[in-house]
């Protein structure tokens, strides 16, 4: 068990990093420039998506824990752990919902401007992927 834990602590960062990488950094800003995509159903897709992303990857940070746990690591990979975990939190908490708020006034017909809400999810983005390859770095076996 403490093997496979291990090697959790090791593969599941790399699994949540090419998630965000695919998702935020791929994605999200293609799906706009899709033919006949429109913003509201770009919209729409954007909040199934993450809504999904997140979903999955507070799944992930509970079993990354839980493999911390059995596997007692150091502080670094502690640390960087907490990292990812506390950015997840603060975006799911605290981003997503004037975000979401949003693109229901922009779903019902409402012309606003850019949000600069968009630009703290991205960075936090940032700051994950960076918590997350530190994460793997530290973890390896």
């Amino acid at each position: 068990m403490d093997t496979i834990a291990q090697h959790l602590l090791w593969f599941l960062p790399m699994l949540w990093l090419g998630m965000v990488l695919a998702i935020s950094f791929l994605e999200a800003p293609l799906k706009f420039r899709a033919p006949g995509v429109t913003l509201p159903l770009g919209l729409g897709i954007g909040r199934l998506v993450f809504r999904a992303l997140n979903t999955v990857e507070a799944v992930l940070a509970v079993l990354l824990v839980l493999a911390a746990v059995i596997v007692g690591p150091g502080a670094a990979t502690w640390a960087w752990l907490g990292l990812a975990a506390a950015v997840l939190a603060v975006q799911i908490v605290v981003v997503r919902p004037p975000l979401s708020r949003r693109s229901d006034r922009v779903l019902a017909g409402e012309e606003l401007p850019r949000s600069h809400a968009h630009y703290w999810y991205i960075g936090l983005e940032v700051v994950k992927v960076v918590a997350l390859v530190a994460l793997a770095i530290t973890a390896a076996p």
